[in-house]
């Protein structure tokens, strides 16, 4: 085997700028919607459904036709395969049938000559529908027992024993609402006619392989006849997993129809009505103490809306219950879960993909003991942190890696906490308006999918004669910097400078059957990928060195861009040279499937996990009892990512999925009508966090003694999704905020997200008792 240098500029643990960095700051960075129009394109809108669940009495579509510009336009009835664009359960329909389901679904495709033309014909269709009974809340769905899937349950233990046993026990409720994508890139999908029937897909999507295998079977063709490009996404966060494939067979339906290129753009108030959001979540607890706070048994009780159609709600859900105990060992505990059937979007997946509701749940409980008991909620949380004897979760995996003590102290040394807290009460002793609040919250968030056969990748690498690499994997850049890893993971392999390795677009036609881009797992699954394809190249260039120039193959070794083999040195590039002309491969494709796991979903036990990411994060803010409006103050966050493969870009997913974070808890807020029709649709309605809204200071590191003790791509750990729930800490710091308005009442009823009229609400709630 040979030998790399392990520390050189261009090698894997080094701050490197994003691939696409200069092209970002340029505006020359290419999405679907950037490219050259071909000749003759046709642009594609569906006709949306106005009310929400009704049965259609009638379609007329005659005006549509009429419309300037319109070259044709389809219902279900033109399909000519399965109207299917679910990921599972078959029941998402490309063009509605006879019975609508939400509101915004869409009932019919409009091509036209222009983007203005489609949108405008889509808005002239007329239809004439019944209404049936809409089931909206949770508390709707609820009450009508309606549900996508069974009940599930999780347990471990006596919770009823280990309740009634229990020294103090309480019982609560917190509600969490959803949240929209907001991906700066719309939904996008541009589809080309090729030979006997072939379709080429451009696509804005997280799902290459999931896009094709939907397109192919909608046409009725082989997945070899369906090829999915993506060289970049404006932003996804589980909004283009499944969310996409509607947009792309769209447009693949149109340009299989007219044998000309299609494009769909979608509006962003169209994309945001028919598209699926996070999941809205309400967790009633039940759970018994001691003095100090320890959790000796303890009953979660989760609802979520999933919206008329399964989507991955009960994937979604399972992880919600995973992560109901997040850092917390739970000696005696039952979990049930309920998957709501309504009458709105199918909610999808959302970066933490059910995880932060869960963890939301249990951290409302840490904060309720803590208030109960008059303890500081950092002690109770030490208390219940997992730790020898206390290691096996819920789900019954035991936790191996424990980091989250050690992290927690130094961040909360760090932090100055333990002053800071004394300080924020004498402020709020002295101050009769504005009230401060502080909260430490970890995270422990399981990686791998959670559906077993989803942990593989594949990935081609190809050297070339001039010492070039061509890289290729199953992975989707979204702006994460998924490229520019696994770019310096097969870099490193060669010790060649990174910028030898040229990325290409994801392809079905080059890796295929891949999984989605999500679970956090794009660099663990595609980057071991690329090391596997490209390890096996150069054990080819190690055999053929040694052989050449009469040396065992331990004695060839790569470092800096060359070759040295005993007494020869030379260029990378003169190798390779050297090896075409010598007839060796200098192409190879790598597989890995991630070792380890399993998981009984009829049970609810195994080892869904590889390893657990973990982080800490402490956040202050100020609350302005009058106004109910909010500020955070400071934020401070240490973050476990094991051995960054890249510390600079792992720095910014950390920032940003906080930020993200805190606005699903604060501001982000979707209003439903009795219909179930989406009402904050646009900016002007729906507000994201704006660069006003980041804490005034904000100090984030990556934990120094991070270290990933599974097998992982050079022992790093994932980092998309964890960061999320740093956030937490800020709601749990406006719950302490909102307490001091009214000392000594309990804890404030307090729901996310936390807008200035429930803080205000909370503060009324809380002063009557």
């Amino acid at each position: 085997m040979s030998e790399v240098d392990p520390i050189r500029p261009g090698a894997v643990h080094q701050s490197l700028r994003h691939d696409s960095a200069d092209l970002h700051v340029a505006g020359t960075a290419a999405y679907v919607d950037d490219l050259p129009e071909p000749p003759g394109l046709l642009h594609c809108a569906f006709g949306h459904a106005d009310d929400g669940h009704s049965r259609i009495v009638s379609l007329d579509l005659e005006a549509v036709r009429a419309t300037p510009g319109v070259v044709a336009v389809y219902t279900a009835a033109d399909i000519p395969g399965a109207n299917d664009v679910s990921p599972v359960a078959g029941d998402d329909r490309l063009l509605a049938e006879e019975v609508v389901l939400y509101p915004g679904q869409p009932l019919f495709l409009v091509a036209a000559t222009s983007t203005r033309a489609a949108r405008t014909a889509a808005r002239a269709g007329r239809v004439v529908s019944e209404p049936l009974p809409a089931l909206v809340t949770i508390a709707d769905a609820v009450a009508a027992r309606s549900l996508i899937e069974a009940s599930q349950v999780m347990r471990r233990g006596d919770a009823d024993a280990a309740l009634a046993a229990a020294p103090h026990r309480l019982s609560g409720r917190v509600e969490m609402g959803g949240q929209e994508h907001f991906y700066l890139e719309g939904q996008a999908a541009l589809a080309t006619p090729g030979e006997h029937g072939q379709i080429h897909l451009l696509s804005s999507t997280q799902h290459p392989s999931e896009i094709q295998h939907l397109v192919a079977k909608m046409l009725g063709r082989s997945h070899a006849e369906v090829t999915v490009e993506v060289r970049r996404m404006g932003g996804a966060f589980g909004g283009k997993e499944t969310q996409a494939a509607a947009f792309a067979a769209a447009a693949a339906l149109v340009a299989s129809k007219t044998g000309r290129p299609a494009k769909f753009r979608a509006d962003r108030d169209d994309d945001m009505v028919a598209t699926g959001k996070r999941h809205e979540f309400v967790i009633d607890y039940d759970v018994g103490f001691d003095d100090a706070g320890r959790i000796e048994g303890i009953r979660l009780e989760l609802a979520s809306r999933c919206g008329a159609t399964a989507d991955l709600s009960p994937a979604i859900n399972d992880r919600a219950m995973f992560h109901s105990d997040n850092c917390y060992f739970l000696p005696a505990v039952e979990i049930v879960s309920h998957r709501l059937k309504t009458h709105t979007v199918s909610n999808t997946a959302f970066r933490g993909f059910g995880g932060p509701q869960g963890m939301l749940g249990i951290e409302r409980v840490i904060d309720a003991i803590a208030t109960h008991l008059g303890r500081d909620p950092l002690d109770v949380r030490r208390a219940n942190f997992y730790g020898p004897g206390r290691d096996v979760t819920p789900y019954h995996m035991r936790v191996e890696d424990n980091v989250a003590p050690d992290l927690v102290a130094e961040l909360a040394e760090r932090a100055d906490y333990a002053r800071r807290r004394d300080e924020i009460a004498a402020f709020n002793a002295a101050s009769p308006v504005v009230k401060k609040g502080l909260a430490l919250t970890p995270v422990k968030f399981g990686i791998s999918f959670t559906t077993t056969h989803l942990n593989q990748a594949g990935a081609l690498v190809l050297v070339y004669a001039d010492g070039s690499i061509h890289l290729n994997h199953g992975g989707t850049e979204m702006g994460q910097g998924l490229h520019t890893k696994i770019a310096q993971i097969v870099a490193d392999v060669f010790a060649v400078p990174v910028e030898t390795v040229k990325i290409a677009a994801t392809r079905t036609d080059k890796v295929p059957n891949t999984s989605a881009t999500a679970a956090s797992s794009g660099a663990d699954l595609n980057g071991m990928a690329a090391y596997n394809a490209a390890v096996t190249i150069r054990e080819r260039l190690v055999a053929f060195a040694a052989g050449r120039f009469g040396v065992p193959p331990e004695a060839v070794r790569f470092t800096q861009g060359e070759m040295v083999a005993g007494a020869e040195t030379m260029p990378f590039a003169t190798l390779c040279r050297m090896a075409h002309l010598g007839r060796i491969s200098l192409a190879s494709t790598g597989f890995y499937a991630t070792p380890d796991i399993h998981y009984d979903r009829a049970t609810h036990t195994g080892r869904p996990f590889l390893y657990f990411a973990y982080g800490a994060a402490l956040s202050e803010v100020a609350v302005d009892t009058l106004s109910g409006e909010h500020r955070v103050l400071a934020v401070d966050i240490l973050h476990d990512v094991g051995r960054s493969l890249n510390p600079a870009i792992d720095l910014g997913q950390i920032e940003g999925g906080f930020i993200q974070g805190m606005g699903w808890l604060t501001t982000e807020e979707l209003v439903y009508d009795t219909r179930g029709r989406l009402r904050t649709h646009a900016p002007s309605t729906y507000k994201i966090p704006t660069a006003n809204d980041r804490p005034r200071r904000m100090q984030i590191a990556i934990w120094e003694r991070g270290r990933n003790a599974a097998p992982t791509i050079h022992r790093s750990k994932a980092v998309g999704e964890p960061p999320l729930m740093l956030a937490i800490s800020v709601f749990s710091a406006l719950t302490q905020a909102v307490a001091a308005a009214a000392p000594g009442k309990g804890l404030p009823s307090l729901d996310a997200p936390a807008t200035p009229e429930r803080i205000l609400a909370a503060i009324a709630e809380l002063r009557a008792r």
